[in-house]
């Protein structure tokens, strides 16, 4: 099975930190504009998954979960969480460490396409 998300070390680092200081951790990718279009993380149970969120699978240990539109256009990239420095206008919480959370992507080669891990619709109490 192909990945649908990954993560660079970078961002695996600043995951670390938060999760000491927050515990566990989840993400959502919304279909907003601005800062609405990167990857917010939040402590788990923070954020309340839609029944047409797209659960895409797990970073660092890591629910990833995108809107239902979003994953519209986005069916067919493979995403890579990253950080940059900076300081975004969210609600993210790695904004206080100065760095902010961005997606790269790329369109899956056909091949990929036919193996790619499931995703799954809406809440779930154990993926």
């Amino acid at each position: 099975m192909n990945t649908r998300i990954d993560l660079t070390p970078a961002a695996a680092d600043v995951i670390d930190q938060l999760r000491a200081q927050h515990g566990p951790l989840m993400f959502h990718q919304s279909g907003g504009c601005c800062d609405g279009s990167s990857p917010m993380c939040y402590a788990m149970g923070d954020f309340i998954i839609g029944s047409s969120d797209v659960w895409l699978g797990k970073i660092h240990g890591c629910d990833f979960w995108m809107s239902g539109d979003q994953f519209e256009y986005w069916q067919h990239t493979h995403l890579t969480v990253d950080v940059t420095p900076g300081r975004g206008a969210s609600f993210s919480l790695e904004i206080p460490l100065g760095v902010r959370f961005l997606i790269r992507s790329r369109l899956y080669q056909p091949d990929e396409m036919e193996q790619l891990s499931p995703v799954h619709i809406g809440p779930l109490e154990e993926v």
